[in-house]
């Protein structure tokens, strides 16, 4: 995978709905020594994925907001509890910001088939207190090759 590439998706700042208010994290945090310090709700397991810009191709807003309406249609016929959440920049003269659906208890396979399926580069995953980027485009690398960080806690 090319490393800007990478780079930006470890910096991108993910805003995700709680029970405590909005939790924003990101994937380029230090490791940590006892996860159970971290908030509840990273210890779960869950899958976010977008349908958002296939292959980090820009479409028309309106493309983009079709193919993210079947995707969560799809999720939801698949019985698994949806939430809307984003990943944006934490710059402060950026604009990007790509809405992703929260997918809660979801299968590590099945939400590499998503990504598959909307073509998407990578998808998110959250498995006991560390999230795992994991590629789903055989352009940037092999299917599955996952790479492991660490949650930032933002404020």
């Amino acid at each position: 995978m090319d490393q800007v590439l990478l780079r930006n998706y470890l910096a991108t700042v993910y805003e995700f709905p709680t029970a405590l208010g909005p939790l924003r994290v990101s994937l380029d945090g230090d490791v940590v020594a006892d996860p159970s310090a971290l908030p509840e709700f990273l210890l779960r397991p869950f899958a976010v994925l977008t349908a958002y810009n296939p292959r980090s191709m820009l479409l028309p807003r309106k493309v983009n907001e079709s193919r993210h309406v079947v995707l969560r249609d799809l999720l939801i016929l698949g019985c698994y509890r949806v939430e809307q959440c984003v990943g944006f920049e934490d710059e402060p003269d950026s604009t990007w910001r790509e809405p992703a659906w929260l997918v809660h208890g979801m299968d590590r396979d099945e939400a590499i088939a998503f990504g598959r399926v909307f073509r998407q580069n990578t998808i998110l995953l959250g498995r006991n207190g560390r999230p795992e980027l994991v590629v789903t485009d055989p352009t940037c690398d092999d299917v599955g090759k996952t790479i492991v960080a660490n949650w930032r806690i933002r404020t």
